[in-house]
């Protein structure tokens, strides 16, 4: 039994895998009950009537080489979000198991833990710190009843990437007793590599990326888990059998063709550009007290009167981010960089009377 399988639910190590209808495109389909016609409007090249091909062969080869890893260390999933949930049922037993992870952080870690039944542990980041990682707190913060670490790296909604020193060092000290889950959903814009090219030093790491930020398709779901290939077995093992739209595929497809990966590149490099601006232009308005350095495409920013901003924002028809729910971030809002007409628009509606 490897490392992986030690730590999962025993009943999905267990589980026998639903037994889709075969995939064989050249035949013609009389083995799944599919309608034998298109649906009014249907433009896409294989057909809406047709059920999708379980992880499509094309996709995952071309997501495994933008993402610089093995076609069999990936699984296709529907953005990050599905790959947050696969992990929970992985490997969270309900009453007994649990998640750590630092906040402020992405939500969706602790609310598909608590679907799961599972707890949650919280090592809160400090503002005084740059709300920096400090590994030492996390890891004394672990048992082992906690399964799942999440690092969000570049973090949101504080917009910093974690130093790879932190994260080597969690890597080390919990790799085969917990799975370390690093979510790059914005890694792109940080202008480091991914952590994924430890793989093969770390049993237990997980990656999850998507395609929702940098290659503009967060309408279309498409995101990935990464692992060591008997993880990404398992995940096979429960993921719906027909998980990723056939519309979904082909956009992801157009996507990653070379000439489009170069234009989303060419974009990112502008936004970077726009973000460096729009930082500099905060900074200098009145009522926001402080512009948090950011690795990526938003912006935190800390305000005298966040209603006064909010209120600003929605009179000239924009909507920010609300972060005071956390208590850590009482006077702080997030703001998506756009572009320099949105920006300079967006700024003109915080300066009016």
């Amino acid at each position: 039994m490897t490392t992986i399988h030690s730590l999962a639910r025993p009943e999905i190590v267990a589980i026998k895998p639903y037994s889709h209808a075969a995939w064989l495109p050249t035949l013609t389909r009389l083995h799944a009950n599919e309608a034998p016609w298109r649906p009014a409007g249907d433009d896409t090249v294989a057909g809406l009537n047709r059920y999708p091909e379980p992880q499509p062969a094309a996709l995952v080869s071309r997501l495994a080489q933008l993402f610089g890893v093995d076609a069999q260390q990936l699984l296709v999933t529907r953005g990050s979000d599905e790959a947050i949930d696969l992990l929970s049922r992985i490997f969270l037993r309900a009453g007994e198991d649990a998640i750590l992870q630092h906040t402020p952080t992405f939500g969706m870690y602790q609310v598909a833990a608590r679907i799961q039944g599972a707890g949650v542990v919280d090592v809160p980041l400090q503002r005084s710190q740059q709300w920096q990682l400090d590994p030492q707190r996390l890891l004394e913060a672990w048992t082992p009843n906690v399964k799942l670490v999440y690092l969000c790296s570049p973090n949101n909604p504080t917009a910093n990437r974690f130093s790879e020193e932190s994260l080597h060092s969690i890597c080390a000290t919990l790799s085969g007793k917990a799975v370390i889950v690093i979510d790059e959903a914005y890694i792109e814009w940080s202008g480091t590599p991914s952590f994924a090219r430890f793989l093969p030093r770390y049993d237990t790491l997980a990656i999850i990326r998507t395609l929702s930020k940098a290659h503009a398709l967060a309408g279309a779901r498409c995101g990935a888990l990464i692992g060591r290939p008997e993880l990404i077995s398992l995940a096979r093992k429960i993921i719906p059998p027909y998980a990723i739209a056939q519309s979904t595929v082909e956009a992801a497809l157009r996507a990653l063709q070379p000439a489009a990966v170069a234009e989303s590149n060419q974009r990112m490099q502008q936004l970077l550009e726009e973000r460096t601006y729009f930082a500099q232009r905060l900074g200098s308005t009145s009522g926001i007290e402080k512009v948090w350095p950011s690795d990526t495409n938003f912006l935190m920013i800390d305000c005298a009167d966040p209603q006064h901003i909010l209120d600003k924002s929605t009179a000239g028809g924009f909507i920010v981010r609300d972060l005071r729910g956390n208590p850590a971030l009482s006077t702080s809002l997030r703001v998506t960089v756009s572009t320099r007409e949105h920006n300079d628009r967006f700024l003109c509606s915080l300066e009016a009377p």
